[in-house]
């Protein structure tokens, strides 16, 4: 995430409470408002165009519709972004800028290839089981791979430290979005979800296609050497595992609760289990801002430390080399101690916000029941990831592993075990999860801190590996050599 360091710096350097707003707007504008400006464009469409007055069944189809292509397009593209990302990073810094167009054009092949592989026959079966119409579904899947095109080209904009672009290519897209749902309402006189699904749809493609042209001319030269992206599926795989496990572990509680008796069924096709799925969005929204706390922290002061260490490893004295790494440990650890703090303060005030003022706009019942356990689950959570982004610094892959791993088994079972406790604990497999994962997470950066000096000087090798027959461990003869001796 190195890019906004420098410009948060200076935006806060100034001590004033304007610049704190300042500083905040900025991380919020660079982190989440991609996410934010498509929420508010379809909740702005649908109080302009009349939502509400849609029968329930169209309603509740469009619903899912959007729903569904939100889920799955992240988690077809999360096996693909860490390993391109690691590729990426590794190349700018060998200054091989050419061969960034075939790992992006070779990601987005294999990234497209899989979304394919699972929305295809999802709505084929949309159709010709739920009896959805052909245009309806079609628009749908377009919706679905461009958004997986959007999510995946984000990457290369991030890598480039474009993330104002980023938020300013979302905001073109759903301005495009939101005027064209009015054209296709109230000037061609489409349905209401029609116009809505179709110019949500062209939004997000105008998006992808606007995030393609910016990757193709910043990366103006293809050295189509395309077997070396691949070579790194196979070296990091690890990588693979650990961004998968975490976005599904994300989803699985959700996907748990769309099989229990709450469950509905939208054209024989969509499943889903609205309070849960509220109260989750709810509880994600509560402790969102973490994201934008832990990038702050990271770029205004942990990177700094992390790259001094770093240059003092290469050639520094001792005595320097100990006392950058107690440094930055040291920052590491405030950071995630004033993320936990300020992030804690922030949960209380919007949860106590949410109870309040929810109830006055129909959020009551059994959402209400579940948003406390959900809430303090996605709170532990994002402290989790925020860990685990620690442990990808030290590139411990087999920590990362680890700790998704046991965070998405436990949340798994967690929630299963939930379906048979009161709506109020609903929540339970979310904390569990999120709390196994913190504590691996938390074992394996202490280890790291212990351990780093043989992490950092002893990873290497002496001699280059390869494949072949393994050569003799004879070094000399000591018979021939006194020999020779002699006879000299």
């Amino acid at each position: 995430m190195a890019g906004i360091g420098v410009k948060l710096n200076h935006i806060f350097q100034k001590n004033s409470i304007a610049a704190n707003l300042v500083g905040f707007t900025y991380s919020t504008a660079v982190t989440v408002a991609p996410m934010f400006v498509v929420i508010m464009n379809v909740l702005l469409m649908g109080w302009v165009l009349g939502f509400n007055t849609v029968g329930y069944l169209n309603r509740e189809l469009f619903s899912c519709t959007v729903l569904y292509t939100f889920i799955f397009s992240l988690m077809t593209v999360s096996p693909f972004n860490a390993v391109l990302s690691k590729y990426m990073s590794d190349v700018i810094y060998e200054e091989r800028y050419e061969d960034i167009l075939p790992c992006y054009y070779l990601g987005l092949v294999m990234n497209l290839t899989l979304s394919c592989l699972l929305g295809v026959p999802f709505c084929l079966w949309e159709h010709f089981v739920g009896g959805v119409k052909v245009f309806y579904v079609f628009t749908g899947f377009c919706g679905y791979i461009s958004l997986a095109m959007a999510i995946y080209s984000m990457i290369y904009l991030s890598i480039c430290k474009d993330y104002e672009k980023i938020s300013l290519f979302f905001t073109i897209g759903m301005l495009e979005a939101f005027i064209l749902s009015l054209i296709l309402r109230f000037l061609f006189h489409w349905s209401i979800t029609e116009s809505m699904l179709f110019a949500l749809m062209t939004g997000i493609f105008l998006i992808a296609v606007l995030e393609f042209s910016f990757v193709k001319r910043y990366f103006g030269r293809n050295s189509n050497k395309y077997w070396k992206v691949l070579g790194y599926f196979k070296q990091y795989w690890q990588l693979i595992v650990t961004n998968f496990l975490y976005i599904f572990g994300m989803y699985v509680h959700n996907f748990v609760f769309w099989n229990t008796d709450m469950k509905m069924v939208v054209v024989d096709t969509f499943v889903c289990n609205q309070p849960y799925d509220m109260a989750s969005c709810l509880a994600m929204f509560t402790n969102i801002s973490a994201t934008i706390i832990f990038i702050a922290h990271i770029e205004m002061h942990f990177h700094d430390k992390y790259k001094a260490y770093s240059e003092s490893v290469i050639g520094a004295k001792k005595a320097d080399i100990e006392n950058d790494k107690r440094q930055m440990f040291r920052q590491m650890a405030s950071s995630l101690m004033n993320l936990a703090r300020i992030q804690f303060i922030i949960t209380v005030v919007v949860y106590l916000l949410c109870i309040i003022l929810l109830p006055r706009f129909g959020f009551s019942g059994l959402v209400m029941s579940i948003y406390p356990c959900l809430a303090a689950g996605y709170f532990i959570l994002f402290l989790m990831y925020s860990a685990i982004l620690f442990l990808y610094y030290f590139n411990d892959l087999a920590g990362m592993v680890w700790a998704t791993l046991s965070f998405f088994v436990i949340t798994l079972v967690g929630s299963i075990f939930a379906t048979r406790l009161d709506e109020i604990w609903y929540g339970i497999g979310v904390v569990l999860g999120s709390f196994a994962g913190w504590t691996v997470t938390y074992m394996r950066l202490r280890w790291i801190e212990r351990n780093i000096d043989r992490h950092i000087f002893c990873s290497g090798n002496l001699l280059k590996r390869g494949k072949g027959k393994q050569p003799s461990g004879k070094v000399y003869d000591r018979q021939s050599s006194a020999r020779k001796a002699a006879d000299g």
